[in-house]
């Protein structure tokens, strides 16, 4: 009968597992000095070596012949071990055997001497499966067991097993297998089995597997199957991935706005059978490795991919900004989570890629905050915005908005418009008596400008007397709670206090956008009451402008110090 690769190429000697050298180097330290535990606890995610590394413990203990902390694999126990024909050594799994009977059967049989072998091994598998009652049961035992017992536990959920076991155990905590060292032990087993790999393919098992060793042989079974000479497309087609260049695709479509050629990408992969909830992880995952690229020095030792594939990625960063790869994520997640809960998965994913592509269509304040960091970004590179363009944005923003709360409190408005409206020669005119007299100027038109000159100089006031508020870096750390994205708009920002008036002082425009929206401000303004109890009213700050000192005569300085102390100066 055929074996599958993961139990054909299961390591025999603790030498030849992946990836676990802080597992394996102590258990072979503890067997060289006789140093043996009475129980053991093996913790960590699926395929990371935790029973391979349980199997490899109990022929040390028991092989006639170790060689440096490993079993010989020659003698008559190593032998009998790897069959499965010891009856010293029991495996148990806790998934189906989980019961106070079966524990109440291993304490019985714990009593008794080995019948060959050196010590009597019990692996329990899946131990957190097991009862209250069972466990309870076991605690005595596996505190204090016949000097001829190990108990070793096995767990990929630790987290539900009681205290009163774990501290009863020595413990061992199993990583995630590095994709570079899967993609190595896929190279060797497959030169073993006579079939070709490429690197490419190699690091896409990896990637594929999340760090699960057994998986990524699995996945290898399964492209033997198809084909001897295993390429990333064979891959693919084994494991039902979406080919990356149509990652790209689509990230590109998302980037340039491109709504009919991300729907006939999703059309042409739904009808090749893709499993559309793969594709849209397959996308997060990538807009991830965008994320690091943008985020990281050296992004290549987080990231699987091939040189060009790299290149191809960091292209794409350059056109993206990191908040927007965000808020890409974010919706792409959204959708994952929709996904099997309402309507089909396809629609799920093809009403991600349009709120992608056709930003106008999606009010909600990350996609507001995406596109004004799309603008952001043109302005940085000189790229010219489109009047459509333009008014999309302010089309969306006014059905965001209150607009009557905007009139009343619009941050320009309060700040700075009413000033700038005044028109000089009629504020003159409104001096002038004969002006009023004569009713050249309506009495409406008067007061609006004398009140326009009042803000002006009210406003001139404010900005006078403020003074650094030492607190806004508690309200900025507060806002995280609302919005992590808005927190980060409003980092190295400063701000001033006068009066009830709370000045903002910022070197990009982000922040003050974001004040202009109502229901920002006004998340901005409770995360200030909740931190001073003060309400106030919220504005751009503006450095007083300096007063040129009158420069003198160095001359008329010299003349007028004579003259106070008393010197009679002629003048000819």
């Amino acid at each position: 009968m055929y074996q599958v690769l993961y139990r054909k190429w299961r390591p025999k000697t603790f030498k030849d597992v992946s990836g676990q050298p802080q597992v394996t180097r102590t258990l072979q330290n503890e067997i060289k000095a006789g140093r043996i535990n009475h129980a053991y606890l093996f913790t960590g995610s699926r395929g990371t070596g935790k029973t391979t590394c349980a199997k490899i413990f109990a022929k040390a203990v028991n092989c006639l012949n170790p060689i440096d902390g490993n079993p010989c694999g020659e003698c008559e126990n190593c032998k009998t071990i790897e069959n499965g024909n010891m009856h010293d050594v029991v495996e148990m799994d806790a998934a189906s055997n989980r019961g106070i009977d079966d524990i109440r059967d291993i304490i019985d049989k714990a009593r008794f001497t080995p019948a060959k072998a050196k010590y009597r091994v019990y692996i329990v598998d899946e131990v957190h499966m097991l009862t209250e009652q069972a466990f309870n049961a076991l605690l005595k035992t596996l505190e204090e067991p016949p000097e001829h017992v190990i108990f070793i536990l096995a767990t990929t959920e630790v987290h539900k097993l009681p205290a009163t076991i774990i501290s009863r155990c020595q413990r061992f905590d199993f990583n995630r297998i590095a994709s570079d060292v899967i993609s190595d032990r896929l190279k060797f087993v497959a030169e073993k089995e006579n079939v070709t790999i490429t690197e490419d393919a190699a690091l896409l098992i990896a990637a594929v597997a999340d760090g699960a060793l057994r998986d990524a042989l699995s996945l290898l079974d399964r492209c033997i199957a198809l084909d001897s000479n295993i390429t990333a497309d064979t891959v693919r087609k084994a494991s039902g991935l979406a080919k990356r260049d149509y990652l790209f695709d689509l990230a590109n479509c998302c980037i340039n706005k491109n709504t009919s050629k991300s729907l006939e990408i999703v059309d042409s992969l739904y009808n090749e059978a893709k499993d559309m909830a793969r594709l849209c992880n397959e996308l997060i995952d990538h807009f991830r490795n965008l994320m690091i690229i943008k985020s990281v020095k050296n992004p290549k030792e987080f990231l699987v991919m091939s040189e060009d594939e790299f290149e191809n990625a960091q292209t794409q960063t350059d056109y993206l900004t990191l908040e927007e790869i965000v808020y890409i994520i974010d919706i792409l997640e959204q959708s994952y989570q929709r996904m099997g809960k309402g309507s089909s998965n396809r629609t799920e994913l093809e009403t991600a890629l349009v709120k992608l592509s056709a930003p106008e269509l999606d009010f909600s304040m990350e996609a507001l905050l995406a596109r004004i960091s799309v603008l952001e970004n043109a302005v940085k590179k000189g790229i010219k915005v489109t009047s459509t363009e333009e008014n999309k944005l302010v089309k969306s923003e006014e059905k965001a908005e209150d607009k009557n709360a905007v009139e009343k409190e619009n941050l320009q408005n309060n700040f700075e418009e009413s000033a700038k409206k005044a028109d000089t020669s009629e504020i003159e005119n409104i001096l002038n008596p004969k002006s009023v007299q004569n009713n050249s100027i309506s009495d409406e038109k008067v007061s609006s400008i004398q009140n326009s000159v009042k803000k002006q100089i009210d406003y001139e006031e404010i900005y006078n007397n403020a003074t650094p508020f030492l607190q806004w870096p508690e309200v900025v750390e507060h806002l995280k709670k609302y919005s992590r994205t808005i927190a980060t708009s409003f980092k190295n920002t400063n701000a001033y206090e006068s009066g009830n008036y709370l000045l903002i002082d910022a070197e990009s425009t982000m922040p003050f956008e974001l004040l202009k929206v109502s229901t920002q401000r006004e998340k901005i303004r409770e995360a200030i009451l909740e931190i001073t109890g003060k309400k106030f009213n919220l504005g751009p700050y503006k450095k007083p402008e300096k007063k040129q000192e009158e420069v003198k005569d160095p001359l008329d300085t010299f003349t007028e110090k004579l003259k106070n102390s008393g010197i009679e100066i002629t003048e000819e």
